[in-house]
């Protein structure tokens, strides 16, 4: 599945984000690529803000690298690999236990290497004009697909 919208600005992404942590279940991995400054940062903070019975502060896991969030929607991590410089680190950092248990928001994905999972939601963040992205949402899952149908129409 591969299917693409525009967001207008950081409003529109705020709810795109919100929309699809509705659909999110225990054990689903969202890779979040783009390049720095295209908003996954705030994709994720919008899609783990929405699962929050009040909203608080959702800082940038730059430097932890990994926060985690209990949540209505369960325990949802929130990585950002962007400084790891070997995959093994990702074994310290406790992700591949999250795999398949809790919801899991990885910036960077590609510092995942062989590790990163095949059956995950990838959402990429491409900066157009001003406030203006290009959102591609893509996965190999046929789970995806039917869950995200009716989310990703406009």
């Amino acid at each position: 599945m591969k299917k693409t919208l525009i967001s207008n600005g950081p409003l529109e992404t705020k709810a795109l984000a919100s929309r699809i942590r509705e659909k999110l279940q225990n054990g689903d991995i969202v890779l979040l690529k783009g390049e720095i400054g295209a908003g996954k940062s705030h994709f994720a903070r919008s899609l783990i803000q929405a699962a929050m019975d009040k909203v608080e502060d959702v800082p940038s896991p730059t430097f932890t690298l990994v926060q985690t969030y209990d949540t209505l929607a369960g325990s949802i991590w929130h990585a950002d690999l962007y400084r790891l410089s070997d995959q093994s680190e990702v074994f310290e950092l406790g992700l591949i236990d999250a795999f398949g248990n809790d919801i899991v928001l990885i910036e960077w994905p590609d510092r995942l290497g062989y590790l990163e999972p095949q059956d995950a939601l990838t959402i990429e963040l491409v900066i157009l004009e001003n406030d203006k992205r290009e959102v591609i949402f893509s996965t190999s899952s046929c789970v995806w697909e039917a869950r995200l149908e009716k989310t990703l129409q406009k």
